[in-house]
């Protein structure tokens, strides 16, 4: 068991893995940008250490000032809750290299081209989409007439509905692909993007997995995420009314 956890991020996502740090005998950790200083989830903390001015660009998102405060606190682990660098392979990489566990995703799930080049090779067969990212408008300009209209810019480096744009034609492609890598860039850090088909009336239905150095590895059963704004889930239903058992077994 870890006997110490810094939290990688702020507001009601640090306060939720508090909580669990506290119920499990764990000492929680904070980091803070200067405009935060008084949150509530940096009061709740141990101890907590500032990370940099106000933009996220310049504290929330930088892995070396993350780093560094695990190093200092003498923390085990950190833990990215969800958002800024959570999918980020490159700070999973830097966790690696500094001895400390990164308690998220894998580093071939973090980026979402690679989740996609990988579920591929296992025979997941994904939305028909690019496996490389879009090096500039043209270029997406040129993918998209293979693909075929309507589709989804999205970001590589994240999700929680950043850097996502649904565009129906050539016409909107331009201005959509500046807004979706300037709001994945502030987002994430990272404003790579590539191309899927766009599906208008899909069912979302997503199914977690653990596992640990051990290679013991659990599902945790299906959610249904299918109700949504902007992209972004507003309802999480466990289980899927629409999946019955047969169905969950395969999933699973």
């Amino acid at each position: 068991m870890f006997k110490k956890i810094l939290i990688a991020n702020r507001g009601e996502i640090a306060v939720r893995i508090i909580r669990a740090c506290r119920d499990l005998g764990i000492s929680p950790v904070g980091v803070y940008s200067e405009v935060d200083q008084e949150a509530l989830h940096v009061r709740l903390c141990d101890e907590a250490y500032c990370i940099g001015p106000a933009s996220a660009a310049k504290s929330y998102l930088v892995i070396d000032r993350i780093i560094e405060a695990a190093r200092k606190s003498g923390a085990d682990a950190i833990h990215p809750g969800y958002g800024f660098l959570s999918e980020n392979p490159l700070f999973a990489q830097a966790c690696e290299d500094s001895q400390l566990v990164f308690i998220g995703p894998i580093k071939l799930m973090g980026d979402k081209l690679m989740s996609r080049i990988t579920a591929e090779k296992a025979g997941v067969l994904p939305v028909p989409g690019t496996t490389t990212p879009l090096q500039s408008v043209e270029d997406a300009r040129e993918q998209a007439s293979r693909l075929g209209y309507p589709l989804m810019l999205k970001a590589s480096g994240g999700g929680g509905g950043k850097g996502l744009r649904v565009v129906g034609d050539e016409g909107e492609l331009a201005s959509l692909y500046e807004s979706a890598a300037g709001e994945a860039g502030s987002s994430f850090g990272n404003s790579t993007l590539y191309l899927e088909r766009y599906l208008s009336r899909p069912r979302h239905i997503e199914i977690q997995v653990l596992g640990d150095h051990q290679g013991h590895l659990i599902h945790l059963g299906e959610r249904e995420c299918s109700i949504q704004r902007r992209h972004q889930k507003l309802l999480e239903e466990s289980p899927s009314p629409l999946v019955d058992v047969e169905l969950r077994e395969r999933m699973g």
